[in-house]
């Protein structure tokens, strides 16, 4: 068996390895010439799967280690008999720990505040469940979820309208009833509340980002974190000297989240192949169960409970780091290179279930906020 798969999969060898053949490529540069005979192909997401790729190739099935499918042309697949899966929700967890990083280095008292949430599906619906554990405020627009899913649904106007800080979590569509291709656009910043702050670590042509541009170009009081881009890796650089943090899509990029991509697509390529449960079970045991003690900062009296749970936010991840290598790119004669090298090349970052936190820190309430977080006390 012939698999061809992205060299940015994790373990992908030891997952894979004994089902086949395994050729790692660099996932943006996979043609059809390198799949023309491959019957198992594996990407993330930046490899564009549809029927330019495919077409006369011996692909049965296809596999992304990602939460997202934008870049594969399902209707293609199904049509042409090729079997299919993703890994939805694989890295939620890392997703929300961005989201909250960035509140807390940009909005430090973002527990006070209002949040409206844009997509409340598997990374959107965990940050809503955490922020109301915290006993956070929070609007959420999602139109294909009903008032039993979520008691705090209003229309994209009202959130927009409201909320002090917004994050995105929408996939990307082109067609249907409610398409998110540039949902936020130059008519919607004008809805915004001053002093927001926009998070976008979903899809970036969900945010117009030339009307973006536009928009920031007269109102310094917004702050804006990017995480996601139109037309990644061509991404636009006057954008991202505006915004007050830029990353390059790798939100979800923590140690588990890449793992458990794809430990669900073998166990999808499992069911495929018809593969005993007890190897898959075996596939699984790959992962191993870690915890670290988190090294904290000793806390002060002065300080506030909020104050504590940012400190330990930042700890946990300090998205400065990120923001930081990311600007170099502006200096770089090779935006395409350099933004896919960094992602490429991004060091290991860890859940919050990663670590453990010391008895010093066991204040009750802020116990119950570590809780809330999957921190394990």
């Amino acid at each position: 068996m012939n698999i061809v798969a992205d060299e940015n999969i994790p373990l992908v060898n030891e997952f894979f390895g004994a089902l086949g053949n395994v050729q790692t490529l660099p996932g943006r540069q996979i043609n059809a010439r390198d799949v023309a005979d491959a019957d198992i192909l594996l990407v993330r997401s930046v490899t564009q799967v549809d029927q330019a790729l495919l077409h006369n190739s011996a692909v049965r099935f296809v596999g992304s280690c990602t939460a997202g499918m934008d870049h594969v042309d399902t209707d293609f697949l199904d049509r042409n008999n090729i079997t299919w899966a993703s890994a939805p929700g694989c890295n939620a967890e890392a997703v929300v720990q961005y989201a909250l990083t960035a509140m807390a280095r940009l909005k430090p008292k973002w527990m006070t505040m209002t949040i409206g949430i844009i997509g409340c599906g598997n990374v959107g619906g965990r940050l809503y469940h955490r922020l109301r554990q915290l006993g956070v405020t929070c609007y959420c627009y999602d139109p294909f979820l009903t008032d039993s899913d979520c008691s705090d649904l209003v229309s994209l106007e009202h959130l927009l309208a409201c909320a002090d800080i917004i994050s995105c979590h929408a996939p990307l569509t082109t067609t249907g009833d409610f398409p998110t291709y540039h949902l936020l656009s130059a008519r919607e910043f004008k809805q915004l509340k001053p002093h927001v702050l926009l998070i976008n670590c979903g899809r970036g042509a969900v945010i117009n980002n030339s009307d973006l541009l536009t928009f920031l170009q007269t109102h310094n009081d917004v702050s804006v974190a990017l995480d996601v881009w139109e037309n990644e890796p061509d991404i636009n650089l006057a954008l991202l000297r505006l915004v007050d943090i830029a990353t390059p899509h790798i939100a979800g990029y923590s140690v588990e989240g890449k793992r458990n991509g794809t430990a669900m697509v073998a166990a999808a390529l499992g069911d495929f192949l018809n593969i005993d449960e007890r190897e898959i079970d075996r596939l699984n045991a790959i992962i191993p169960c870690e915890y670290q003690p988190l090294n904290a900062p000793a806390f002060t009296g002065e300080q506030t409970y909020s104050d504590r749970l940012n400190t330990l936010l930042l700890t946990v991840y300090d998205l400065g780091v990120d923001d930081s290598a990311m600007r170099a790119i502006v200096e770089s004669q090779n935006t395409r290179y350099f933004f896919d090298q960094l992602r490429k090349s991004y060091p290991a970052r860890r859940d919050y279930s990663y670590y453990q936190c010391k008895n010093r820190l066991q204040k009750k309430p802020l116990s119950e906020w570590l809780a809330a977080l999957a921190f394990n006390i």
